[in-house]
């Protein structure tokens, strides 16, 4: 789906991620994206990768994070390791500054069958919704959509897993709402979103930060 200078954009989260490692290059290690938040730019939602890590390294300006409910603040040259199941979200709270960030994905430790390239589908169906007006100003679906996407999200549940509402009230409250979204056209991926936006030269010295040549 992805390589080396391929880009997908949020323009609601202002998140810019251009690929460094995607899935047609990265063999057998973690995927790697140079993620330019701009400043306010915010994450989703709080949520974990049930059988994910995931690797933050700053390199230009700084980006705040929730791990496991501790608030951290990091700065250039600064890294932080989210384990799979921990819950993380992070912002760039900056109004002037854009923050510079690598980040690395990779299967956590002991875990088979989980399909990376999954992960890249929902970041290009969340970012692709939002880019068409289908988000709120937080980048969240809409409700219908939100429903639906719910629903599919069993499928993902071993890629990501959102912390609010809890589980619970996501189940039964969105599956509710699941059966009128698809009557209303509503789906949980979309063919137009399954691939990269557009492509990008990386940075060089972000790819001399993560070790690429």
């Amino acid at each position: 789906m992805s390589r080396f200078g391929d880009v997908y954009e949020n323009t609601v989260t202002r998140e810019y991620a251009v690929v460094l490692r995607g899935s047609e290059d990265r063999g057998n290690g973690p995927a790697i994206v140079h993620l330019t938040a701009g400043p306010g730019a915010a994450v989703v939602g709080e949520h974990t990768h049930p059988h994910m890590q995931e690797r933050f390294t700053v390199v230009r300006g700084r980006l705040d994070a929730r791990i496991a409910g501790e608030v951290r603040s990091l700065g250039p040259g600064e890294s932080a390791t989210v384990g799979a199941g921990v819950a993380h979200d992070w912002w760039n709270a900056s109004n002037t500054e854009e923050a510079h960030v690598l980040i690395d994905i990779d299967k956590a430790p002991g875990a088979h069958g989980v399909d990376l390239n999954r992960f890249e589908l929902l970041i290009g169906t969340l970012f692709g919704l939002a880019n068409d007006g289908g988000v709120d100003r937080k980048g969240r679906p809409f409700p219908f959509q939100a429903a639906v996407i719910a629903v599919i999200a069993r499928e993902f549940s071993d890629v990501i897993v959102f912390t609010h509402p809890p589980r619970a009230i996501q189940f039964v409250a969105l599956g509710v709402l699941a059966p009128i979204g698809k009557l209303l056209g509503y789906r949980a991926t979309y063919y137009r979103y399954s691939r990269p936006h557009r492509r990008a030269p990386p940075d060089p010295e972000i790819v001399a930060a993560a070790r690429l040549s």
